[in-house]
């Protein structure tokens, strides 16, 4: 698939100020001005984060009330419910705040509750407001969803249940009567970091209580390991707070994690130190699974148990979850590229809309994603349950899908959604209609570049630059997400040495030339763009950089993502 280069502007005056006051590479020092730290104050704090960076949680809306109404409930003895999201970043919420109530208040009193995800649905749920009336518990502590819940926590306070809300989602119009809501997307709440996750918001209530309480910060901060594995899953950005709490709690993982997610590490198989590119993809998909393929109580029961062969038993039963997960996405993959190779009008298409009855729910999401690797285009997964069909709908970057599912609207039952993913529901009669209009909507409105995979380059660099130095300050910048991913280079006008190879028919073994510098680099899945390096003509390569370790040698690598004959 083709693909578009994109190569972000330097500013040089400013890039040149900061290589004399830090004295590490010019080019590194054009990455830093790019992503804002454009002084040498600014350059320390991000290379070297610490819990003084955190901002006072009493700074948010509405915190005082939250922390007043639990410390109510403690002195009261009133039962407590901690609910939350099925997703990994709802489970470690619940789980990291159950752990700590249960930790001031008498156990008997705290439970938890997950809504399941094919009875429920997402966030609160009618199911689980009874369950707390059935059970005299007078108090919900809502993570992770509840902004968007006006009429159910209204029908909470007719039942006597109050709620404090910890959200992280946009607000609607309508801001829902509970006693107290932590959401720093509110218009007025003046919270200096709005990207927390939902877990991260948890977090900044754990923290007023450990100070209301006058309790030691490692009440709360052992926690950290929960709410970084959030901040990878939920993919917000690697800013500010979010870096911060994902680089301690990377070190948390790395040296004591809690018994679930130590039994995670295990069943993955991993054995060197962890980053968040590890939990994005060894830890977040087993719990993810839980809530997809079953019932994600067993998440939180996994992240909150202090035995670790319990723990090992609850982290089985999620890889298992998983590994059906895997299956699933894989088989309903390969039938939906074939249900798109087999029509006639794919190749002019602007989107992909796929519909099978007997298809897995839980993973349409996931296949919708896995689809645009193949048809980079905005594309909806479809399959039925009882009389409904319904399914998920994913964008590529830059066009809004919510909108274009908006203008199909007549043919829905139900939608809601954002920028680049939506949920959806239709009677199956509309199927046909629905992917017609969804067609044309977006044919009419889509910019034709969006079709076209785009790869941000940070920096122009040159062979001689790229030693182990470089490489030692790259990995001082992690933990690397969202606006502030892993490096991108170009370089350009390089040769092939003659000693490139294909590896499994698959992949490529770099051997490259620029001036007098020889670099390795392996490029994945790119055995079918081998022959521009037979020509034997310059070439230009995007790439991250790397490093390869093996028989105990490490040796640096480029990683290569793209590469084509120079102009």
């Amino acid at each position: 698939m083709k693909k578009r280069w994109t190569l972000l502007p330097s500013e040089n005056n400013e890039a040149e100020h900061l290589h004399k006051a830090l004295g590490i590479s010019l080019t590194l020092c054009k990455i830093l001005v790019q992503r804002g730290f454009t002084t040498f104050q600014l350059a320390k704090d991000y290379f070297r984060p610490n819990p003084q960076m955190l901002h006072s949680p009493w700074l948010m809306k509405d915190m005082d009330k939250a922390v007043i109404r639990i410390s109510t409930a403690l002195n009261n003895h009133e039962k407590i419910l901690v609910f939350g999201d099925y997703d990994v970043d709802g489970t470690t919420a619940v789980a990291s705040m159950y752990s700590f109530i249960k930790s001031i208040h008498s156990p008997e009193l705290v439970d938890f509750y997950i809504p399941h995800r094919y009875k429920e649905g997402y966030g609160v749920s009618k199911m689980g407001i009874d369950y707390a009336h059935d059970n005299n518990f007078s108090l919900i502590i809502c993570l992770d969803c509840g902004i968007k819940s006006v009429e159910l926590i209204e029908y909470a306070s007719t039942l006597g249940i109050d709620f404090i809300v910890c959200d992280h989602h946009l607000p609607g119009n309508n801001i829902p009567k509970a006693v107290a809501i932590l959401n720093p997307k509110q218009m007025d709440c003046n919270y200096p970091y709005k990207e927390l996750c939902g877990c991260g918001v948890g977090f900044k209530l754990m923290c007023a209580l450990t100070e209301k309480l006058l309790l030691p910060s490692d009440n709360v901060y052992q926690y950290l390991d929960l709410v970084a594995t959030a901040i990878a899953a939920d993919i917000v950005p690697m800013t500010g707070e979010n870096r911060v709490m994902a680089y301690l709690g990377l070190q948390k993982i790395n040296t004591n994690p809690c018994p679930g997610i130590k039994a995670l590490i295990k069943l993955g198989g991993i054995q060197k130190h962890l980053n968040i590119s590890n939990v994005v993809f060894v830890i977040a998909p087993r719990v993810n699974a839980a809530g997809r393929m079953d019932d994600a109580k067993k998440a939180v029961q996994l992240f909150i148990e202090k035995d670790e062969d319990t723990a090992m038993q609850f982290a089985e039963m999620l890889h298992a979850d998983n590994s059906e997960r895997k299956e699933a996405d894989s088989s309903i993959t390969e039938e939906a590229l074939e249900i798109i190779a087999a029509d006639k009008n794919s190749i002019s298409k602007k989107s992909s809309v796929v519909y099978k009855e007997h298809w897995h729910k839980g993973v349409v999401g996931i296949v919708a994603s896995r689809l645009i690797e193949n048809y980079y285009r905005p594309t909806v997964v479809l399959t039925r349950n009882g009389d409904v069909v319904s399914g998920s709908a994913r964008s590529v970057p830059g066009f809004n899908l919510y909108e274009a599912i908006y203008e199909c609207r007549e043919y829905l039952l139900a939608y809601g959604g954002h920028f680049a993913a939506a949920g959806l529901s239709m009677l199956p009669e509309n199927v046909t209609a629905f992917s017609h209009k969804f067609e044309q909507v977006v044919a009419s409105t889509i910019d034709e570049q969006l079709l076209v995979p785009e790869i941000i380059i940070d920096a122009e660099i040159q062979f001689s630059e790229i030693k182990e130095s470089i490489y030692n300050i790259i990995c001082q910048m992690e933990p690397f997400g969202p606006q502030n991913m892993r490096p991108v280079f170009i370089a350009k006008k390089v040769m092939d040495t003659g000693y490139s190879k294909i590896l499994k028919e698959l992949h490529v073994r770099f051997v490259l030339k620029q001036n007098d510098v020889i670099l390795n680099g392996i490029g994945f899945n790119m055995a079918d763009k081998f022959y521009l390096l037979q020509m034997q003509k310059h070439i230009d390569i995007v790439f991250t950089i790397d490093e390869n370790e093996w028989n105990g040698n490490k040796n640096l690598q480029l990683k290569m993502i793209d590469f084509r004959l120079s102009e």
